[in-house]
């Protein structure tokens, strides 16, 4: 693995604004992966709206070409890629993905790569994460379709999608070689969230890296291994784009990068394409696995922070006075959910799932990312007034990806 960075961050895109530094756990925490490189970090290479984490960049679309705008927390720099706007045939078989996340009104972008003829599209399970509207792009038609995940593997960040009402599209054509150290590839994907494809090239410098992206807020990294690292300027809304070799077959899809203020510092990673198309059968079969979620996922109906403290202001929408710094505090309650039936309430803290206790955001996502929909599970949670209280509650589909 190239020594030069050592923080990895997510690259989807994100195009719009969050009203609460919040998590929605319907099942899992969404992570609303922003990556674009900057600063000296590896990040998820989508692109997404800045929620109130912190820890998310968002990009100027009107900046295009070789040169890109970052902020974070108010800063902003700029960084310069080496990168080109993408052929017609790197445009072949390639999507645009657009999310909205209307539990936290934000949207995200980012790409996907057409698999069949009738619409079945391989992305990043974090372009689509917590999104409750997919909407795609046919890059070479400019056509849009509504898109529903299929299934989905959270631990190796691939996502199933299927267009509605679609058939002759143009499929990707993928690798059937040995990809080795020091080949040429080309990363191409939605950079910065614009809706226009660029190409970055770049060369392989390793085949087998594994890297852990950053925390975003009360959104935990993820490790990934056994990625391809390259020298491609991967940016934000790269994130589920194909990375194609000098004879334009896809080898993996852009999911990360390395943050840097020139393209000498800045490293893509991709997950190579035969690993992604196996998660993609084991989706296919129908067979949900503990690694592989097919269908919707279960849904509690919850939305969480780890912590009270970003709530410093007690009146505010009814958040909780008590804080706890290893909790997950309840912010607020989807009308009609699981949650809401159980009595569940803005100010509550969960504390176990079954006898699993809960210390954190994360902990409630995984220990509900274990069950299925139509299971039971026992919710116990202490109330504003310092009560505890328990429920046991039928867990719903949830309507988000």
């Amino acid at each position: 693995m190239n020594s030069r960075s050592s923080r990895f961050r997510r690259v989807r895109a994100s195009v719009g604004t969050a009203v609460l530094a919040v998590s929605l756990s319907v099942g899992a925490v969404p992570a609303l992966a922003v990556t674009r490189p900057v600063a000296a970090a590896v990040s998820l290479a989508d692109w997404s709206s800045n929620r109130g984490y912190g820890g998310y960049y968002e990009a100027d679309p009107s900046q295009s070409g070789s040169q890109g705008s970052s902020q974070q927390n108010g800063s902003s720099s700029t960084t310069t890629v080496d990168s080109s706007e993408a052929t017609s045939s790197q445009s072949s078989g390639v999507v645009l993905i657009n999310t909205e996340l209307t539990y936290e009104d934000a949207t995200g972008a980012g790409t996907g790569i057409v698999l069949t003829s009738d619409g079945e599209i391989v992305t990043n399970y974090h372009v689509v994460e917590g999104a409750t509207s997919i909407k795609v792009t046919v890059a070479s038609t400019g056509k849009t379709y509504t898109a529903a995940v299929v299934g989905h593997s959270a631990t190796t960040d691939i996502a199933l999608l299927k267009l509605n009402g679609v058939s002759g599209l143009s499929t990707a054509e993928l690798d059937d070689d040995t990809l080795t150290s020091g080949d040429t590839v080309t990363a191409v994907g939605n950079a910065e969230g614009t809706g226009t494809l660029t190409a970055a090239k770049g060369t392989v410098s390793d085949l087998s890296t594994s890297i852990t992206t950053e925390a975003e807020g009360s959104v935990p990294g993820e490790t990934l291994t056994g990625l391809i690292e390259t020298t491609a300027d991967v940016v934000p809304g790269d994130s589920g784009g194909p990375l194609i070799d000098s004879e334009g077959e896809v080898v993996g899809l852009d999911v990360a990068a390395s943050s840097g203020t020139t393209s000498a510092t800045i490293d893509g990673y991709a997950i190579p394409i035969d690993k992604a198309i196996t998660v993609v059968k084991q989706i296919l079969t129908g067979t949900a696995t503990s690694t592989v979620q097919v269908g919707a996922k279960a849904y509690l109906g919850v939305q969480v922070t780890d912590t009270t403290s970003a709530y410093p202001n007690a009146s505010y929408g009814g958040y909780p006075t008590n804080t706890n710094a290893d909790a997950a505090d309840v912010a607020a309650v989807v009308d009609g959910s699981p949650a809401a039936n159980a009595g569940l309430e803005a100010g509550d803290i969960i504390t176990e799932v079954d006898s699993t206790g809960i210390g954190s955001a994360a902990d409630l996502s995984a220990a509900l990312a274990r069950h299925q929909v139509g299971e039971q599970v026992k919710i116990t949670w202490t109330t504003v007034d310092g009560s505890t209280r328990s429920a046991t509650v039928t867990l719903a589909a949830s309507p988000t990806a």
